[in-house]
């Protein structure tokens, strides 16, 4: 109804202002030039028959005169005393009628109408136009907070899995909200403010939800991006509102996604000390100390660029705690497995707890893509449910992107991906220190032509020097492979090498795994490079001497893993063509099929048709 309802106030507002141009349209049209006669002139007119519909008011005379060319057009006279008008008008059998004279407000609201009209569309085009969300145009200093309702879509602990420790770490927030006098009454002070800090995707934004949904308070959220326009003041003007807000509503939770957009280091900008970004930061410093947790707000915030936050920010009696929302482990992500297919249809066939170990570096976003990914696959298939296999190829389209079967490849270069693929495979299944090999395909997928993929058999927080070496020539086998079987080499191998070679300069540089360089760091991580801080404020870390020895350690490192990768595909060249063989003719392989091969055995498919040809003959 609602919806309706403003539907005819829209249909109603523009057939008033279509009405309004047709009524300015016939007044200019009909708004013909009238001739100023003397009345001398109207009465030597009359006699000469020459006027015709005069009209007599108090105020002026009006009528049509004959002119020389026999044309017609309207006159206007000023009347004077006249006892003889009417007689003289009779007598030359002319036509007239009079008309009373008009009051004062009748001819005002009459000019004033066209005035009205034009207010009326300024003000729909100007203020109701500028409207957004229900805010006027002049509303830019109001907050842009949303206030999100508890009985609607309420969120809670038990819908955000594989945090354990964060959400033992807001509990006592939760309980705080709860009752506050529980804390109070031992002098005790609940934290301002609670910094959520993780990589992107692992479920902060879900987590301060739910801590407003345990709680039964109000959640405001805003994200730090909205506390900034154009124009001077804007941002500080919000950021009072939304502690004012929040005051009026208490308890209540106030949550600011991506603070890093406002909360960023003062000074590193290229508007020096008085930009607006930087005196939106100052608002919130000066507002975070001049509120009291007594109040029942707390300040929620969620990051995921802790680096470039401003120090004061960070400081006790601001930011008091920091939460860390981690990449979720095994046991985490199967628990985020379970809370996404709550609501899909799966079969008994599904185990997500071994989709949990084949998805490992995934975050809650991740797998929540993957379920409802698997859901699209079954219903394009026309199932029933969800099985393991569109879960299984799911996993390939959130790592790889989605087969692209309709690229045609040639024999030749589909040849070239198959030993490309199996090189990286034997020297993977080959080598120590190695993840273990779950599949190999050479169907494109996004924009690779072919994939090998390596799972762990568990989490891991360390990685080893000669874990690391063996990934670089698992890295590199397809390339030698290429070169062995082909007597050339090709650009597939793009991807590898740029990996191979970042790989290296972090060993040589920020792991200290050089024994020529030694144990030193070297340079700073990428992410941490901050515009305005290190582009501007670049220091030297390592002299020219010290560059050229990295290149040189690099190159070695790289050669030397080349080499190892050569002399176990030259060592099993008779396997590696196995193994491309049978890629050409299945186009993926899990591992399984992979050691099978190895050890000799044979195909599994292979197998599977002996036995039904054996059927047939029997």
């Amino acid at each position: 109804m609602g919806n309706l309802s403003n539907h005819a106030k829209n249909i109603a507002l523009w057939l008033l202002i279509l009405i309004g141009f047709v009524y300015l349209w016939q007044a200019m049209a009909g708004k013909e030039k009238e001739r100023d006669l003397s009345y001398s002139e109207f009465k030597s007119e009359i006699k000469g028959k020459k006027v015709s519909g005069i009209v007599i008011s108090p105020d002026i005379i009006t009528g049509k005169i004959i002119n020389q060319d026999g044309s017609s057009s309207k006159f206007k006279v000023t009347p004077v005393p006249d006892t003889k008008l009417v007689e003289d008008l009779e007598e030359f059998g002319i036509d007239y009628k009079g008309q009373p004279k008009k009051g004062w407000l009748f001819e005002l609201l009459v000019s004033m109408i066209p005035w009205i009209f034009l207010l009326g569309l300024w003000w729909f085009l100007f203020f109701r136009g500028s409207s957004v969300g229900g805010k006027q145009i002049f509303s830019f200093g109001r907050s842009r907070a949303r206030l999100q309702s508890n009985k609607k879509d309420k969120v809670t602990f038990s819908d955000v899995a594989g945090v354990v420790e964060a959400k033992e770490e807001l509990q006592e927030v939760i309980e705080f909200l709860k009752d506050p006098a529980k804390f109070q009454k031992l002098g005790g002070k609940i934290p301002k403010g609670v910094l959520l800090v993780g990589p992107a995707g692992t479920g902060k934004t879900l987590l301060a939800k739910a801590v407003a949904g345990e709680a039964g308070v109000h959640f405001f959220s805003s994200s730090g991006s909205e506390f900034v326009e154009m124009f001077v003041g804007v941002g500080a003007s919000r950021v009072r509102d939304l502690f004012e807000m929040g005051r009026k509503n208490a308890p209540c939770v106030l949550f600011i996604d991506e603070i890093d957009a406002v909360g960023r280091h003062r000074g590193a900008g290229y508007g020096g000390g008085h930009d607006e970004r930087e005196q939106t930061l100052n608002q919130l410093l000066v507002e975070m100390d001049g509120f009291d947790t007594k109040e029942g707000v707390i300040l929620l915030a969620a990051t995921n660029r802790p680096d470039v936050l401003d120090s004061a920010l960070l400081r006790s009696g601001r930011f008091d705690r920091h939460i860390v929302v981690p990449v979720p482990d095994i046991k985490g992500r199967e628990e985020i497995l379970k809370v996404h297919a709550k609501d899909i249809k799966c079969s008994k066939d599904c185990d997500l707890s071994i989709i949990a170990k084949r998805t490992p570096g995934f975050v809650g976003a991740d797998l929540a893509n993957l379920i409802n990914e698997a859901a699209l696959l079954s219903a394009r298939r026309g199932k029933e449910s969800v099985d393991m296999p569109e879960l299984e190829e799911a996993i390939d389209r959130v790592l790889a992107g989605p087969e692209r079967r309709s690229r045609k490849i040639s024999d030749k270069e589909k040849k070239i991906i198959a030993y490309h693929e199996a090189g990286h495979a034997l020297v993977a299944k080959l080598m120590p220190n190695t993840e273990p090999v779950h599949k190999i395909s050479i169907i494109p997928r996004g924009v690779a032509l072919g994939y090998t993929v390596q799972l762990p058999t568990e989490d891991k927080y360390l990685v080893t020097k000669s874990e690391m070496i063996s990934k670089i020539a698992v890295l590199l086998g397809g390339r030698f492979a290429e070169k062995l079987v082909f007597k050339d080499i090709t650009t597939g191998a793009e991807n590898d090498l740029r990996e191979a070679t970042a790989l290296v300069q972090n060993m040589i540089c920020l792991y200290g795994m050089s024994d020529k360089i030694g144990q030193v760091s070297l340079r700073k991580r990428e992410e941490e490079v901050f515009l305005g801080r290190d582009i501007f404020d670049r220091e030297k870390i390592y002299s020219e001497k010290t560059a050229e020895e990295i290149d040189s350690e690099t190159r070695s490192f790289i050669e030397g893993s080349f080499r190892t990768a050569g002399e176990i595909l030259v060592k099993n060249r008779n396997t590696l063509d196995k193994l491309a063989d049978r890629l050409i003719e299945k186009e993926v392989l899990d591992g399984d099929e992979l050691a099978d091969l190895l050890n000799g055995k044979a195909p599994r498919g292979a197998a599977q048709k002996e036995n039904q040809d054996e059927q047939k003959k029997d």
